[in-house]
């Protein structure tokens, strides 16, 4: 059967159902039974009904001891299906397989008799989305959270703010969309190249757009969970509010990757103030309890020269410019704790003062580091950018990179310490849908499967195998993806275009 992620235990049943508009849906949760008929509707056309029939889907809440919170069980014979776990999540979850166990024969939409009992290894099954190089809209963000419910996957963290715009409205301070939200131009190609599209590019998410959204990800059981870098790749709200800087120059909003100079002043208050202030209406657009402040990237240029990061390191005893990140870093923590919430921010953050409730995103360094900060009671989600960045092509890292072993041998009796993995797409040269899609897909459904499914059933060919029905959602939804014939170029073949790693092909 394909079905990806690959569920714990499958064992085949004689004979099999059939979807008809006679089926109807029995359940005790409204909102799960309007949702399954309406998924049904789109994947297959018929619509089926809400009374008792011969024919029947049913979604039940039982107690099941074998199964985590986000677990379920699947029953199929010729007359019923039932899916059946212990919280609403796991019925989802089930309805997401039962959807691909789905398929056409002779003019029919069948179920074949099966027995299922799911669960997941991971409590932390992310994707990341940076709109700060560009922005993309409203739709495509809700395209993206259907196949991510599709895949299992729970968590959608969103990059607001890059150099390279701010993309979230905040009523304090409109000029951080007014400005912030623009840029003259784009450079494209690669890194290396000194072209530019010749053409200005701007948008941001209102409020009301993000309430939006927020709640089409709680439908489909996903957590939102934004991201405001700091102190660093932060020149779009500087060039609004140059204040927040060091040397409170005037700058632009950035045309170009890369790490800049110009970071938020961690010597001055009213850089505190600002940015509680943004999280004050941040928090209260997204109910997460969890808020992604970045970290990462942060050069100390400003720092070693500004009297007032200068006198902030004296003043708090810091031995040095690293300290004070940790010290900015805390402040931030301390201060949305009192909201209840809680931080992630990239391994940059890390240091021996930082705030024990912290979570660590890995994504650059040594594994093995983890092994120091873990018995301490750190929570880490693993990014290991080799095996989890979709902004590469797929010359230089393949789809079977990305279907790894999340936890590394030096740290594997941490694994309960271990939240989940997260696979971020970075947009410097992702302009629209169809380079998102190029680059997401298939290689998602790596991940996908490798957060879910127990380590012990990973199997990369078999894996192969259950692709192809996979982009048939893809198609169902508009939704772009690479040809499977392009994922896994050889070792040879990679090596002999080593020149064109960085370079992204034309669509």
């Amino acid at each position: 059967m394909s079905i990806i992620p690959q569920p714990l235990q499958i064992s085949p049943r004689e004979g099999s159902f059939t979807l008809s508009k006679e089926t109807s849906i029995i359940a005790e949760i409204a909102e799960l039974a309007a949702y399954l008929r309406t998924i049904l509707s789109f994947d297959t056309g018929i619509i089926v009904n809400l009374d008792a029939t011969s024919s029947q889907i049913q979604l039940l809440l039982v107690e099941d001891q074998e199964l985590s919170p986000e677990g379920y069980s699947i029953s199929v014979n010729p007359t019923s299906i039932t899916i059946s776990a212990p919280k609403e999540r796991g019925l989802f979850y089930g309805i997401q397989t039962l959807r691909q166990l789905i398929y056409e024969k002779n003019k029919n939409w069948c179920v074949d008799g099966v027995t299922i009992k799911d669960k997941p290894r991971f409590s932390w099954r992310g994707f990341m989305l940076d709109v700060g190089r560009h922005y993309h809209p409203v739709d495509t963000i809700k395209k993206l959270l259907d196949i991510l419910a599709l895949l299992k996957m729970n968590i959608f963290h969103w990059g607001l703010t890059q150099d390279q715009g701010w993309r979230i409205e905040i009523k304090k301070y409109p000029k951080l969309t007014e400005i912030g939200s623009k840029r003259k131009d784009t450079k494209i190609g690669s890194h290396l190249s000194k072209k530019f599209r010749g053409i200005p590019h701007e948008g941001f998410y209102t409020q009301d757009e993000i309430r939006e959204i927020v709640q089409y990800a709680k439908e489909r059981y996903i957590t939102i969970v934004p991201e405001l870098n700091l102190p660093g790749h932060s020149t779009a709200a500087i060039s609004s509010y140059p204040f927040l800087s060091c040397t409170e120059e005037q700058i632009e909003v950035k045309t170009r990757p890369g790490i800049y100079h110009d970071i938020y002043c961690a010597g001055k208050e009213s850089t505190f103030e600002f940015l509680e202030n943004v999280f004050n209406e941040v928090c209260e657009l997204f109910p997460s309890d969890i808020i992604h402040i970045g970290g990462d990237e942060a050069p100390k240029t400003r720092w070693k020269t500004c009297p007032h990061c200068q006198e902030r390191i004296h003043a708090e005893d810091l031995k040095d410019e690293h300290e004070l990140q940790v010290y900015f870093t805390n402040r931030i923590a301390s201060y949305l704790k009192s909201k209840g919430k809680r931080i992630i921010g990239w391994n940059e953050i890390l240091g021996d003062t930082l705030e024990e409730m912290a979570i660590v995103q890995w994504w650059i360094g040594n594994p093995k580091k983890i092994g120091k900060f873990i018995p301490s009671g750190r929570r880490f989600i693993m990014s290991p950018f080799k095996h989890t960045y979709l902004d590469y092509n797929y010359l230089m890292f393949p789809m079977r990179n990305f279907y790894f072993e999340p936890v590394p041998t030096p740290i594997e009796k941490y694994e309960s310490e271990i939240l989940g993995v997260e696979t971020p797409i970075w947009t410097e040269w992702v302009p629209n849908l169809e380079r998102l899609g190029w680059q997401v897909f298939p290689r998602l459904f790596a991940i996908a499967e490798v957060t879910w499914t127990d380590k012990t059933l990973i199997n990369y060919s078999d894996y192969k195998k259950r692709i192809t029905r996979m982009l048939d959602f893809l198609d169902n939804l508009d939704m772009p993806y690479a040809p499977l014939d392009e994922v896994d170029p050889s070792n040879w073949k990679r090596y002999t275009h080593i020149r064109k790693w960085l370079q992204w092909p034309e669509l």
